[in-house]
């Protein structure tokens, strides 16, 4: 799989650029622009107006503006540090051009007393008078062609400036072939897209403000591109798992039928369409790969308990995956009465379990003794053998890129995989980030949860809620108290948390009140939970360690202080802590005044909707992509030119055109196939490539 000959020149050493030396390629990398093509996709972020006008009495100052003039008298600074004039006059009026720090001798030859010449900056009025500091441009009358009608300004980084830029990237351009397309024809007809290379002079010569839009054709159609061949690389890896041939797993329905007839109440619609859709899969001859997407509190453990009692029922064996020892523990809790309902044996296997007792449970596993195991990632030991399993359920909140889950499809001879999210994503994300899976959406409350109360209050109230708080727990109800997060410093986590937990046991008594956070040995951590899941203290302090996962029923009330410090999601998930017994919850965000628009805009739209949905759909138009899933471990891909707010439409598009691509040419050999090896190539999708190469 070698690069195509045509794009050899893009893919040179940017010191082949004329006018880029050594010092300047390595400045270049600053703005991730190591290759001519990089340049290609470095898009101008606004422009300046430089169309020609006859005098500044045509402008209002200040603003930018280019004028034909007769260059006037010099008036060199007489004292250091002062400015260098030169006075000019237009087709009406005198100003001045203002230089500082200039070389006289430099200056008479720029701007020759008596000539004509093209200048082009910015116009202020100073005392009343007009002038223009440091004009941009100053050309000969005849070389008035080299300025554009207006002129793109790019993103700089230090030691690269807009002129150097905007030369690199027309030496770039010069080198982009005409390409055949790999954009399916009924598609780029109907949006009315330029091909690949008209796409490129568009974007880096636009003649409008309007052309600098994500909405401007030209701009839509690169964008497209990027997320094509992203959806291309996750298709691919899709199609790769694909060939590995599963087993069909066909359960006959006795397991579960007997746990939803233990239930109090019945499965919602989507569980119901969700466990259809998983037990579907299963059956099918390839490896299942799939997303169960749900809300706080929409039931995603059950769905996956029964999908679980799937693998039992046709005689295998089922494993769910939590990323921390207090979470495995607790799905074994949650799942042991169900376990039960189906008469199916459960264990749990965490780093605790030593010696003989470990010894026995392995020895168990590997006879097919244990139908299902909960545990941390130590199931994925070597010692640890299964019979026969099937279904490997993962709750994704250590978010599993794309490699790790076909790491984990490799310990199961056949293992279906089955992956949970509590996160609710907006759809052009989720397709970017699980592109490769399908997906189940579980969007609907199960029965009996009650709305959630969200109130805002200001810290300046924080004597009412600690006794709001002693009523509520001398009615024997319990709740959580989120102290805020101190700059990202563990130590001043600790001390926020240890002084509200003093305050709070002055203010409720002592042996009421109970404290987590970050710095705790783990051990330690357990211990206070436990205490306080048997209710044994009433209130618990705590830094987001108990964002995910924490089950506590009898807790109605969840008190978030500096709630505007905290993420929209990340609010959502604190909040779905309550809500989950029978009496009414309430959620406190407490804020201090006064609020950034942005942070009142956070709080009232997490007081005015629980549809983690919205929310996040939300969270996406106010923070963009990369911050919504935290960049760093989000497995996001970075796009350069692709907007996920603006553009995140085009996503689903991507998504369908590139599995019926694949569909139609498995190994990418037809016209449009090869012209799509092109794209992946010129946007650094080599893995895909390789995948390419596996099939």
């Amino acid at each position: 799989m070698t690069r195509p000959v045509e794009l050899f020149p893009l893919f040179a050493g940017l010191e082949t650029l004329e006018g880029v030396g050594e010092k300047t390629a390595k400045a270049f990398a600053g703005l991730g622009v190591e290759r001519p093509k990089d340049l290609l996709f470095l898009l101008p972020h606004s422009g300046v107006d430089r169309a020609r006008k006859a005098s500044v009495r045509d402008v209002v100052p200040p603003c930018t503006m280019t004028v034909e003039v007769e260059v006037g008298a010099h008036f060199p600074p007489r004292t250091k540090g002062k400015p260098y004039r030169v006075l000019v006059r237009d087709a009406q009026l005198e100003f001045t051009l203002v230089f500082f720090h200039a070389r006289g001798d430099f200056l008479q030859r720029l701007l020759p007393t008596g000539q004509r010449r093209l200048v082009s900056g910015k116009v202020e009025l100073f005392d009343g008078v007009a002038q223009m500091v440091h004009p941009d441009h100053v050309l000969r009358p005849e070389e008035a062609g080299e300025l554009p009608v207006f002129e793109p300004v790019y993103p700089l980084t230090a030691g690269v400036t807009q002129k150097l830029v905007a030369k690199a990237v027309a030496g770039a351009l010069t080198r982009a072939p005409v390409l055949p397309e790999w954009i399916d024809g009924p598609l780029l007809a109907r949006e009315g897209w330029p091909s690949w290379r008209e796409a490129l002079v568009a974007v880096h010569g636009p003649a409008g403000a309007a052309e600098l839009a994500p909405t401007h054709p030209a701009r839509q159609r690169l964008a497209y591109d990027e997320l094509l061949a992203h959806q291309l690389t996750l298709a691919l890896a899709r199609a790769t798992l694909r060939k590995q041939k599963g087993l069909p797993t066909v359960g006959n329905g006795l397991l579960r039928a007997k746990v939803v007839f233990s239930l109090p109440y019945s499965l919602t619609g989507a569980q119901s369409r969700a466990v259809e859709e998983i037990a579907g899969d299963m059956a099918g001859p390839f490896r299942m790969n799939r997303l169960l997407q749900g809300d706080v509190g929409a039931g995603k453990t059950l769905v996956a308990f029964l999908a679980l009692l799937i693998a039992v029922e046709a005689g295998g064996q089922g494993v769910m995956m939590a990323p921390t020892e207090i979470l495995a523990r607790q799905h074994f809790d949650g799942l042991a009465p169900l376990a039960e309902a189906a008469g199916v044996r459960l264990d749990l296997l965490t780093g605790r379990d030593k010696g003989a007792d470990r010894a026995a449970k392995l020895r168990d596993l590997a006879e097919g003794r244990i139908a299902v195991l909960v545990g941390t990632h130590a199931v994925f030991q070597k010692d640890v053998h299964f019979a026969d399993l099937r279904l490997a359920v993962v709750d994704e909140q250590h978010r599993f890129g794309v490699a790790q889950r076909m790491e984990l499809g490799a310990k199961g001879a056949a293992t279906d995989t089955l992956v949970m999210t509590a996160t609710p994503i907006p759809r052009s994300l989720a397709l970017a980030t699980y592109g490769d899976m399908d997906v189940s959406v579980l969007d609907e409350k199960p029965p009996g949860r009650k709305p959630i109360r969200t109130a805002l209050v200001s810290t300046g109230r924080m004597e009412e809620v600690a006794a709001h708080l002693r009523q509520a727990v001398a009615e024997g109800r319990q709740a959580y108290w989120v102290c805020p997060l101190v700059e990202e410093s563990e130590v001043l986590d600790y001390a926020s948390a240890e002084a509200r937990f003093q305050h709070l046991r002055a203010a409720l008594g002592d042996g009421v009140v109970g404290m987590v956070h970050g710095q705790m040995p783990p051990a330690e951590k357990d211990a206070a939970m436990a205490r306080f899941v048997a209710g044994a203290t009433k209130v618990l302090v705590a830094t987001t360690v108990i964002e995910v996962g924490v089950n506590v029923p009898n807790a109605s009330i969840m008190v978030i202080e500096r709630a505007e410090t905290f993420g929209l999601a990340q609010l959502h998930q604190l909040r779905g802590r309550v809500g989950r017994g029978a009496a009414q919850s309430t959620c406190l965000l407490m804020y201090q005044a006064p609020l950034s628009e942005g942070g009142e805009r956070r709080l009232k739209v997490l007081r005015d909707t629980e549809d983690g949905f919205r929310i996040a759909e939300e969270d996406l138009a106010m923070r963009g992509a990369g911050d919504l899933i935290g960049t760093a471990q989000s497995g996001l891909p970075r796009f350069r030119v692709a907007d996920l707010e603006r553009q995140g439409a085009l996503m689903a598009v991507a998504q369908s055109d590139a599995r019926r691509l694949l569909a139609d040419d498995p190994a990418l050999e037809g016209p449009r196939g090869k012209a799509a090896r092109m794209l992946l190539w010129l946007l650094d999708q080599d893995r895909a490539i390789r995948l390419i190469g596996v099939g």
